[in-house]
């Protein structure tokens, strides 16, 4: 390649990366704001088009507190991400609030010169009942960690686990490790301070590595990187169109490479916080896709594992759960 057009692919590259992160960062001011009551910096940077859709500042000052006193205090953000459709830049934020089971969608449109073009915020809609959800799994699955793990999501129901409303992620796990109630000692924005930080993550079944993606850098816990939603990530072929995925982990931690063996139990990574994610934690899912959001999640049950210290021989885990493998 001709330095004058590496020069500019890389130019380029570095543009793109800087808007996304400017929309992203507007989108969740914006959602900050709106949830707040503090629509009149909102109004400001909206297309003429969407001020008359909404009629005046004030109306749309008026809807913001309905919201609110409908859906009550905003809680756990569940989700963030940014997508490009023809020019424009959609963000999306799925969050909690105090008086609806129903997580609520936050989502904004911004044109090429970051005004806002659309906004819509309405309760998010589970998809149709999933083709998947009589699924045989063939694979025999063995829980990828060592110790005694928290299912902090994880389950077929939303109320148990957010992944239901992702089709291509919905039997997904988010695990960690508990302690006396809590996920870390001390300082919360340590991430050495997090019980999970650093421990080995095993390879749930044995295959061949189709992705092992190395290049993200841990998030101070609380920051998310919504660009990059899986961040330090390994995908196993373990044959029968069903691949594992195992994101989150630290940087610098993982030891296998695309194409190589891996077998049943062994060490792939550590545990860590790189993409999307709030603090320290392994998500887990089962897919009949290549790569990370590629196709469907599939039912993944582990085999020869304990629950709250009882033996099961097949199941999936849910949300509460305290599990560890019958393996030493």
């Amino acid at each position: 390649m001709k330095l004058l057009t590496r020069i500019l692919l890389i130019s380029f590259a570095t543009s793109l990366m800087a808007a996304e992160t400017n929309f992203l960062s507007r989108g969740q001011l914006f959602s900050e704001q709106f949830l707040a009551g503090d629509t009149g910096g909102i109004w400001n940077a909206m297309t003429p088009e969407m001020r008359e859709a909404l009629e005046s500042a004030s109306k749309f000052s008026e809807f913001s507190i309905t919201v609110l006193g409908r859906a009550g205090e905003p809680g756990q953000i569940l989700n963030e991400e940014l997508n490009e459709h023809q020019g424009y830049y959609i963000f999306r934020q799925i969050r909690s609030f105090g008086k609806v089971e129903q997580p609520i969608v936050l989502q904004w449109s911004f044109d090429p010169d970051g005004r806002i073009a659309g906004f819509y915020i309405r309760p998010l809609q589970r998809p149709p009942s999933d083709l998947y959800e009589e699924y045989q799994t063939r694979t025999q699955l063995h829980l990828p960690f060592m110790g005694a793990w928290h299912v902090f999501w994880g389950g077929r129901n939303r109320s148990d686990n957010y992944h239901v409303d992702y089709p291509n992620q919905r039997y997904a796990y988010d695990l960690l490790v508990i302690k006396g109630d809590v996920s870390h000692r001390g300082d919360a924005t340590k991430l050495e301070n997090y019980f999970c930080w650093g421990e080995p993550i095993l390879a749930p079944a044995g295959g061949t590595v189709l992705v092992a993606e190395k290049s993200h850098p841990d998030q101070i816990p609380g920051e998310m990187d919504p660009l990059n939603p899986p961040g330090n990530h390994v995908i196993i072929d373990h044959g029968h169109d069903e691949y594992s995925l195992l994101a989150h982990m630290q940087q610098g931690s993982i030891l296998v490479n695309s194409g190589d063996t891996v077998t049943t139990g062994q060490v792939i990574g550590s545990c860590g916080n790189s993409g999307n994610t709030t603090e320290p934690h392994l998500h887990y899912h089962l897919q009949n896709g290549k790569i990370f959001g590629e196709g469907h999640g599939l039912p993944a049950p582990f085999t020869d594992y304990l629950v709250d210290g009882k033996t099961v021989k097949k199941g999936e885990p849910v949300k509460g759960q305290i599990i560890s493998p019958t393996r030493k």
